[in-house]
């Protein structure tokens, strides 16, 4: 198939994106595809291709720290321009699919997918409505929470807007909580927070964002997440952390995490987790066409709380999905080509 890979883009997630696309791209040419790997934001969007089978595709390593956003409002410009005309849109309505290897922003709170969707292009992943619904995390977790499925209480602050709330401030006084934008991804600018200083501090870190908080109580339990493909929940992978949260530098810096899968956890447990993320999946509205990945992290008592799910989770060598698949006794191109398969079936 002639495949367009997009990746890059707009958000704090960019370059996790960027190895995310040239990982599929090698698994694509491996599966015979013929591929155009395309940054939408970049000054030359296309940044390798038509590549085939037995071409080999540059390395991309992630820093430790997000790339920096001041540059943010000329990737966006560049990127609606490059999905709303010229070579780019065409390239991607000459293509048989496209496979959507964005992270976080427009390529995963709905935006790019309404464009495609509008211009009549296949393309991998959920659509419009069941990525808006996944990025925001506060809505996800009301829709999550009234379908029965277990959330830890949480209350929204928008800095800016005047005092701490007092749901907030009380959710403080009760503490540690854990403190994050309420719609990004990567864990870019998690805190763990144990006091209204402390609070106020890392609002003060965010505001520019123009996003709110989350803010919810710390759950010292075990941390683990289960992605779905298809309708197929993997096997449970357990993230055992040396930091108190799971934040940036501990996903993409060595040694900090240790993600073990599948999960040593007994079966019972582990069928739970995985009924809990096919229902999570569901809830938001992805189908059998699309795939997520559910977090959780246990409170005091064991008990499993659902704490997001992610649209486009990370599609790296090294990242979890792709670990999961492992644990499923998929290859990283059984997987990326399960996905394909999904939005061209």
């Amino acid at each position: 198939m002639r495949v367009v890979i997009l990746c890059g883009g707009e958000s704090s997630e960019r370059d996790v994106s960027l190895a995310s696309g040239r990982s599929v791209a090698r698994a694509l040419l491996e599966r015979g595809h013929e591929v155009v790997l395309v940054d939408p934001s970049a000054e030359v969007p296309v940044l390798a291709g038509p590549l085939r089978p037995g071409d080999a595709v540059d390395e991309f390593s992630v820093a430790k720290e997000p790339p920096s956003l001041s540059d943010q409002e000329q990737w966006r410009r560049r990127m609606y321009e490059a999905l709303t005309g010229g070579p780019v849109l065409e390239l991607l309505c000459g293509a048989e699919a496209v496979f959507l290897a964005l992270h976080g922003g427009w390529g995963e709170d709905g935006h790019v997918q309404a464009l495609l969707e509008m211009a009549g292009v296949p393309f991998t992943g959920a659509g419009t409505a069941a990525c808006a619904a996944a990025w925001h995390k506060g809505r996800a977790q009301a829709v999550l929470g009234a379908v029965g499925l277990p959330v830890a209480e949480r209350a929204l602050w928008r800095p800016g807007d005047g005092d701490v709330p007092e749901d907030v401030a009380r959710l403080v006084a009760a503490g540690p909580v854990v403190a994050k934008p309420v719609a990004d991804g990567s864990s870019v600018s998690v805190y763990r927070v144990d006091s209204l200083s402390q609070l106020v501090q890392a609002a003060a870190e965010v505001r520019s964002s123009g996003v709110g908080l989350l803010v919810e109580p710390f759950l010292p339990g075990r941390e683990f997440t289960v992605a779905v493909v298809g309708d197929q929940a993997l096997p449970v992978v357990e993230i055992e952390l040396t930091t108190p949260v799971w934040d940036y530098a501990a996903k993409y810096q060595p040694g900090a995490v240790r993600e073990v899968c599948p999960a040593r956890i007994p079966a019972a447990f582990a069928s739970r987790m995985q009924e809990l993320a096919l229902h999570a999946h569901r809830a938001l509205g992805f189908d059998g066409a699309s795939y997520s990945r559910t977090d959780f992290r246990c409170d005091t008592g064991g008990e499993p709380m659902c704490l997001e799910v992610n649209a486009l989770p990370g599609l790296t060598a090294t990242s979890l999905l792709p670990l999961a698949a492992t644990g499923a006794g998929w290859t990283y191109p059984d997987l990326i080509q399960r996905i394909l398969d999904l939005a061209t079936r």
